[in-house]
C-alpha cells in the first residue's frame, strides 16, 4: 500500500470518500472490519465497510486498498456490490469497539476506548497495534478525561460482552453525516448498541434520525427512551412525522406521550391525528413558511434560507393574514422561490402572490393530492379549510412516502444486491 501512512487511526476513516482506480468516488467509509484473536495476538484488519450510492454497504478487502489519506481512500481492482453482512468471527471497530470499557493488564484500572490504530506488517497485512484510551476510573491516567495511546496487548476486555458501552465515540465518528445516512447505520446496529446510540444522541439529532427509520425501529427506540425523554424527542420532530409515529402506538401510550409534550407542540400533532392517514390533512405538515402580506421579498428569502428547512418546504412561501401560525388567518396565495429571486428585495409579497391556483382541501385523497402536484409541477401545495384558513402544506416527499409500500424504508436498507461471491474476499474473511 504505497500511499498509506505507517499508522492509521480507524475512527478517523469514518465518512472518508472512497475512490476507484480511475478517480471516481464510489462511496464513503462506514466502518472497519477486524478479526479479534487470542491474546496477545493483535487483531487482523480484514477490510472496510463502504456505503455506496444506493446506501447499502459493501465490503472492500484491505488487500485492495492502495492509498489512505485524511480525505480519501483509493482502491485498485473492482468493488464487489454484494451487500456486506458481518460474520460471527468479525468485529466492527466503530460500531462495536469505540466507547468499550477495557482494563490495563498491569493495574486493572478501567479506561474507555477512544480509537484504535492499525499498522502494516512485513507480510503486507494490517494489524491493530495501538489503542487510544481515556480514563474512566482508577489511576490509569493522570487526570480524568486525559487520553493516552498504548499497545494493544497493554489492555484486556475486548472480547467480553460490554453491558454499558455508551456511544459517544460512535456518534463523534459520524457527527457530520446526514440523518438519512446515520439512520441507515443505526438500523443495522445490534439492538443493544442501537439503544445506546439513541440514548446518547441529543433530542434534535435523534428526532432527525427517527424520521428516516422504518416504523419498527422507531417504535423500538421510542420505547427504550422512557416517557419523558420520548416526549422531548417527539417535540423535536416535525408534527407530521410525530403524528405518523404516534398513530402507530397503542391509544393509552399515545395519549400519555401527548400529555407529556408541551401544549404548543402537542396541539398540531393532535390536529393531524384527526385526519385519515391517506388524506391531505393526514399527509400535511403544520409548519410551512408563512409570511404576512406586508412582508418583503428580502424577508421571505431570509426565511427560506434557513439551513434546517426541508428543501420542499423552502420552495415556496404562503401569504396569510394574521395569525401566522396554523390555522392561520385568511390564506391569500403562494409565492414560489423562483418568483422571489426575480423580484427586487423591497417588493411586497402581496404584490406578487399567485392566487389563481385552488388550494388542496384536507379531505382530499392521496391520489388526488399526487395528481394535483403532478398536474401543476409542484413540490408542495397549500392545504386550506372551507373557511379559507391555511392548515398546512403537503410536500412531494410525504406523498412519495405514502405511495410507496409501507415497508419501503426497511426494504431499501435491507436490500441485498445480487452479486457473485468474491474469491479474494472469501479467502481473506475466512482466515482468522
Amino acid at each position: 500500500m504505497s500511499g498509506a501512512p505507517s499508522r492509521v487511526f480507524l475512527a478517523r476513516l469514518a465518512g472518508v470518500a472512497v475512490f476507484d482506480p480511475v478517480g471516481d468516488q464510489v462511496g464513503r467509509v462506514r466502518d472497519v472490519v477486524v478479526a479479534l484473536r487470542l491474546a496477545p495476538r493483535a487483531p487482523r484488519v480484514l477490510g472496510l465497510v463502504v456505503e455506496v450510492a444506493s446506501r447499502h454497504a459493501v465490503f472492500l478487502p484491505i488487500t485492495r486498498v492502495t492509498v489512505i489519506e485524511a480525505d480519501a481512500v483509493v482502491f485498485d481492482g473492482r468493488l464487489n456490490v454484494r451487500r456486506f453482512q458481518k460474520r460471527e468471527s468479525e468485529t466492527l471497530v466503530i460500531a462495536e469497539l469505540l466507547d468499550r470499557t477495557v482494563r490495563f493488564r498491569d493495574s486493572g484500572d478501567a479506561v474507555s476506548v477512544v480509537d484504535v490504530a492499525m499498522e502494516p506488517t512485513r507480510t503486507r497485512d494490517w494489524l491493530v497495534t495501538k489503542v487510544a484510551v481515556r480514563r474512566t476510573t482508577g489511576r490509569g491516567l493522570r487526570k480524568r478525561g486525559e487520553s493516552r495511546i498504548v499497545d494493544w496487548d497493554a489492555v484486556e476486555g475486548f472480547s467480553a460482552v460490554e453491558l454499558g458501552q455508551g456511544a459517544a465515540g460512535l456518534i463523534a465518528a459520524f457527527e457530520r453525516m446526514k440523518p438519512a445516512d446515520l439512520a441507515n447505520i443505526v438500523h443495522e446496529l445490534p439492538e443493544k448498541r442501537r439503544t445506546e446510540v439513541a440514548v446518547a444522541l441529543d433530542d434534535e439529532r435523534l428526532a432527525d434520525v427517527l424520521e428516516e427509520l422504518p416504523e419498527d425501529d422507531q417504535i423500538e427506540i421510542l420505547g427504550k427512551l422512557g416517557v419523558d425523554r420520548a416526549a422531548d424527542v417527539l417535540e423535536a420532530m416535525g408534527p407530521d412525522d410525530a403524528a405518523d409515529l404516534l398513530g402507530d402506538l397503542p391509544t393509552e401510550q399515545r395519549e400519555q406521550l401527548l400529555t407529556l409534550m408541551e401544549p404548543r407542540d402537542a396541539a398540531p400533532v393532535r390536529r393531524l391525528l384527526t385526519y385519515p392517514d391517506h388524506s391531505a390533512g393526514g399527509l400535511m405538515t403544520t409548519d410551512p413558511v408563512i409570511v404576512p402580506p406586508d412582508a418583503t421579498v428580502a424577508e421571505a428569502l431570509a426565511l427560506i434560507r434557513r439551513p434546517d428547512l426541508n428543501p420542499a418546504l423552502a420552495a415556496q412561501v404562503y401569504v396569510c393574514r394574521p395569525p401566522a401560525m396554523t390555522p392561520t388567518g385568511r390564506y391569500l396565495g403562494t409565492v414560489h422561490f423562483q418568483k422571489l429571486l426575480r423580484e427586487p428585495p423591497p417588493t411586497l409579497v402581496s404584490g406578487i402572490v399567485d392566487s389563481a391556483l385552488d388550494p388542496l382541501r384536507p379531505t382530499m385523497s392521496l391520489e388526488a393530492v399526487a395528481m394535483f402536484l403532478a398536474t401543476y409541477n409542484l413540490v408542495a401545495g397549500a392545504v386550506v379549510d372551507e373557511n379559507g384558513h391555511l392548515l398546512g402544506s403537503v410536500t412531494i416527499d410525504d406523498v412519495l412516502d405514502h405511495l410507496l409500500p409501507e415497508d419501503w424504508r426497511e426494504a431499501a436498507m435491507d436490500a441485498v444486491a445480487e452479486a457473485p461471491a468474491d474469491p479474494e474476499e472469501e479467502a481473506l474473511r475466512g482466515t482468522t
